[in-house]
């Protein structure tokens, strides 16, 4: 687990305008940070994404576009798949067009068990849309 003493600069200021992938685990439990890490597994297995991370979500990109993000809170993983078509699941909170080819699915996880084979069949889904696969079809 985090402190916010991980993110002080050398002068002893905190930078409350730089958003990292530690800031966002700063504080979580290490349950949430392991549901964190087994979800960045699950990504990374796909093949090779850049991050961007902002205050809002650690986002997921593929070479032409971003396709997922999570937002770790102190009780579960929240996040986003960008999907080319329309999943209902409980672990999807909503879900609603993004685009007239792309779906935008909310999903929360509470345990690392409900990333199970399906729930890797969307990651896999969404790092082809990452890669563009939704402008070939």
């Amino acid at each position: 687990m985090m402190d916010k003493s991980d993110l002080v600069s050398d002068n002893g200021v905190m930078d409350t305008d730089v958003w990292t992938i530690e800031r966002h685990l700063m504080g979580k439990s290490e349950h949430i940070c392991e549901l964190y890490r087994q979800f960045v597994a699950i990504v990374e297995a796909c093949g090779p994404v850049s991050y961007a991370v902002s205050k809002s979500a650690i986002t997921f990109k593929g070479a032409r576009r971003g396709f997922a993000g999570v937002k770790p809170k102190s009780q579960y993983l929240d996040g986003y798949l960008d999907l080319e078509r329309e999943v209902t699941d409980s672990r999807i909170l909503r879900s609603s067009p993004y685009t007239q080819r792309l779906y935008v699915h909310h999903f929360r996880v509470r345990v690392c068990a409900e990333m199970d084979d399906e729930f890797r069949a969307w990651i896999r889904e969404a790092y082809a849309v990452g890669a563009g696969a939704h402008l070939t079809r």
